[in-house]
């Protein structure tokens, strides 16, 4: 990636950023794998290797196997840390210097369980359900009000921490955060980095080698520039497109590269529930053709779930543990604030002057420059007026989203349902005022009420 310029327009910085020992809590330990990952990027940077861990969870189970891994990992790699734990959730944020999210509200049973099985009864189908369609809605409503929680919490006990949230549905949770709490966020996925990867092995090209621009929204935002040595990779692509030479992975994505002329970021099970043109209960050709895995999420949890008792074994074990350095964001973003060594990531940000034609408020995700300043979020500008347009239809959702969850008005549910592109390209108005109604039932005390 090349460097660019920053906005004067938003900062996301705690103040006294600079430390020698930072306090790194994280709420969701339980999420040993993904912890595991991410303890291990930050103390594999020397500046940051006798920092202060603060594994949080309300799972003491999982908590204190997530313990043993972050001991393991620290231990692999010399790093002198602190490890603590603990089930009380103001104690592990009480004078935090950073607090990464990675939690999942309901998990799988009911959650996820109630947003896939729900919708099937009236014939819609989805391939993840985690950031838009009914299921992201509905995880979005469940989670909002936990999120704000642990905000507050910030507000009182480390309330110049830096937030770096992992959680989906990411744009209406970091949109929540904006508007409900004056703690300085900043969101974080892999899908761009992730993306360049994948484009990097279908091209046959190191993916160091390339350089790209992209923005848009989470899950949502498109590569404007990708090039190796100054050569746009762009005409490349379009030719795997139309050679028929397209991942069975990624047909949906190379299919709207044709139609765009832009790669979208996230993958395509994901993007193939945020439109209404590739999922239709009467038409199996476009599942087959396009090779769309629906029910996907729920497979993988059940994987997960059914492997989780022997990788609990290995981790507890005498095994060692393997560290490698991932593409995750949170260590470098940590190593630049702490150090003032620049970086350079994509963040899931408010846009105030960054996109000029997406609204005003809404999370968008765009470059920004890291360093002991903070996070420094880049004006972009512009999009071509066709993704731009395309954003918008799922802005409309995550708006309605926050909307509900914000002011408690039910209505609002039932309107983000009803603008949501694959929601009503498969269900009439009663359909969805109906399912709406069943879902929120369903959740019963998983959701806060609403007037």
């Amino acid at each position: 990636m090349s460097a660019v310029t920053a906005s004067p327009f938003t900062t996301l910085s705690p103040t006294n950023a600079s430390r020698t020992l930072p306090k790194i809590t994280f709420v969701g330990a339980g999420s040993t794998v993904f912890a595991k990952n991410l303890i291990g990027d930050i103390l594999s940077f020397p500046e940051l290797a006798g920092s202060h861990l603060c594994l949080y969870d309300i799972d003491p189970d999982r908590l204190a196997t997530s313990e043993v891994v972050a001991t393991k990992v620290a231990q692999a790699l010399g790093a002198p840390a602190t490890v603590t734990t603990t089930t009380d959730r103001r104690r592990a944020l009480e004078g935090a210097n950073y607090v990464l999210t990675m939690i999942q509200v309901a998990g799988y049973k009911p959650g996820t369980v109630t947003d896939f099985e729900i919708p099937k009864r009236y014939g819609l189908h989805q391939t993840i359900a985690d950031t838009l369609g009914i299921g992201g809605i509905m995880r979005g409503l469940r989670t909002i009000p936990v999120m704000l929680d642990i905000a507050r919490d910030m507000e009182e006990v480390c309330p110049d921490a830096l937030l770096l949230n992992y959680v989906n549905p990411m744009a209406m949770l970091c949109w929540a955060l904006d508007r409900g709490s004056s703690i300085a966020t900043v969101g974080l996925c892999h899908s761009v980095q992730g993306t360049a990867k994948e484009l990097a092995n279908d091209l046959g090209i190191p993916v160091a080698e390339i350089d790209y621009r992209c923005a848009g929204i989470n899950h949502m935002a498109f590569y404007t520039r990708f090039e190796r040595h100054g050569e746009d990779l762009y005409p490349a692509l379009r030719r795997i497109a139309e050679e028929g030479r397209a991942p069975e992975t990624n047909r949906v994505r190379y299919e709207m590269l044709r139609r765009l002329g832009y790669f979208v970021t996230e993958s395509s099970e994901h993007f193939s529930e945020y439109v209404p043109w590739f999922i239709k209960r009467d038409r199996p050709d476009l599942i087959d053709r396009f090779a769309i895995p629906l029910d996907e999420y729920p497979r993988r949890c059940e994987t997960q779930i059914a492997r989780w008792d022997t990788m609990r074994d290995r981790y507890e074990g005498e095994e060692p543990i393997t560290v490698e350095r991932t593409h995750e964001y949170a260590g470098p973003i940590i190593h630049a604030m702490e150090t003032g060594t620049p970086a350079v990531i994509y963040g899931n940000v408010p846009n105030r002057g960054l996109i000029d034609n997406l609204p005003q408020g809404c999370c968008v995700e765009v470059p920004c420059l890291v360093d002991a300043n903070g996070v420094q979020p880049t004006t972009v500008g512009a999009l071509p007026p066709h993704l731009a347009a395309l954003m918008q239809t799922n802005v409309n959702v995550q708006a309605l989203t926050v909307e509900a969850a914000l002011t408690g008005n039910r209505d609002h549910i039932y309107h983000a349902a009803m603008v949501d592109p694959h929601t009503a390209a498969e269900l009439d108005l009663d359909q969805i005022w109906s399912l709406v109604d069943d879902l929120i039932e369903a959740h019963g005390e998983w959701l806060p009420p609403f007037r």
